[in-house]
């Protein structure tokens, strides 16, 4: 995870938490003088609109006070929704035998992207099924640029 996503994280999560939900994780695109910080929250009860206009009040007040962020962003706060980001090992362990898109940061067995089944997780290593063939890849998930559930 990039230092300012991980820095993020730990701002918000307190607050997070305090309110009842769960931090799933945050993306931070850096977009020249104008970025996003994408927050997802998710709750044993779902997210509904309410949810997260009071989550984007007080990750906004965070943000005005620490100033983490250099130059002009949007805030965006989201339920993690059908194609579910996947941020942590925890994330990948919880979601064992469902399909999975992950987008490397660089090459890794000439691929830059891979689809498959997510079979074991064991320490920092995913194993994933490919789909629609019978390889089977051990990733790191420190190369994992971004990953996201595929509904069935």
């Amino acid at each position: 995870m990039a230092r300012i996503q991980q820095q993020l994280v730990e701002m918000f999560a307190p607050t997070v938490s305090a309110l009842g939900y769960e931090l799933v994780g945050i993306e931070y695109i850096s977009q020249g003088k104008h970025s996003i910080v994408r927050v997802f929250i998710d709750s044993a009860k779902g997210i509904n609109l309410d949810d997260c206009q009071v989550v984007s009040r007080q990750i906004s007040g965070i943000l005005d006070v620490e100033d983490p962020i250099k130059g002009e962003y949007s805030l965006e706060v989201s339920s993690p929704g059908t194609e579910r980001p996947l941020f942590t090992i925890e994330h990948y362990q919880q979601f064992i035998g469902n399909v999975v898109s992950l987008r490397f940061h660089g090459m890794i067995e000439k691929r830059r992207k891979l689809k498959g089944h997510i079979v074991v997780v064991e320490d920092d290593k995913i194993t994933i099924s490919e789909l629609g063939t019978e390889l089977e890849f051990i990733i790191d998930i420190n190369d994992i640029d971004k990953a996201h559930l595929i509904p069935e």
